[in-house]
């Protein structure tokens, strides 16, 4: 129990910190981001998305951004660029980080744990399981680049623009 406490506290200063430097980011750069280079990266759907869901349900948006992958960073720094206040972000910031800590302390020892195990009892079948892994996330980063790589015509393959659809 002493290993999890100490994970889940360390992990929960890591996330207040990210997140909320995050969160500052956004809120220092609030107009200027809209005008700077990072404004594509900004008006990009996946932070529409995220920007759309802020605006209508507000701060639980941020708490359970904590339990996904990918969009945490977006609503942080999102939250920061439309000026949530404060006294919603805090306790969104407190309640989802907690849970993000918790999820990662207990799953991500007990992954450890079995691994461990794993490559004791059966080396072998440790080494294909990472290699595995490492297969799918290479196969997963891969499918995302070329589904996101400039068309011919010159936009995005996903952009909705010019581009007809296929469906």
């Amino acid at each position: 129990m002493g290993k999890v406490a100490l994970t889940a506290g360390t992990l929960y200063v890591i996330v207040l910190l990210r997140a909320g430097g995050t969160f500052a980011v956004g809120w220092l750069a609030a107009a200027g981001a809209r005008r700077s280079r990072f404004a594509g990266r900004i008006s990009s759907a996946k932070f529409q998305r995220v920007e759309r869901a802020i605006q209508r349900w507000g701060a639980p948006v941020v708490a359970v951004s904590f339990l996904t992958v990918g969009f945490q960073t977006a609503a942080n720094f999102l939250a920061g660029s439309m000026r949530m206040p404060l006294t919603r972000y805090l306790p969104a910031l407190f309640v989802g980080g907690a849970a993000w800590a918790l999820i990662y302390a207990t799953v991500g020892i007990g992954a450890l744990h079995a691994l461990g195990a794993l490559f004791a009892e059966r080396t072998a079948l440790g080494v294909a399981a990472v290699a595995v892994l490492l297969l799918v996330v290479c196969g997963v980063v891969l499918y995302r680049r070329r589904r996101t790589a400039p068309s011919p015509s010159g936009g995005a393959a996903t952009s909705g623009g010019a581009a007809t659809e296929e469906s």
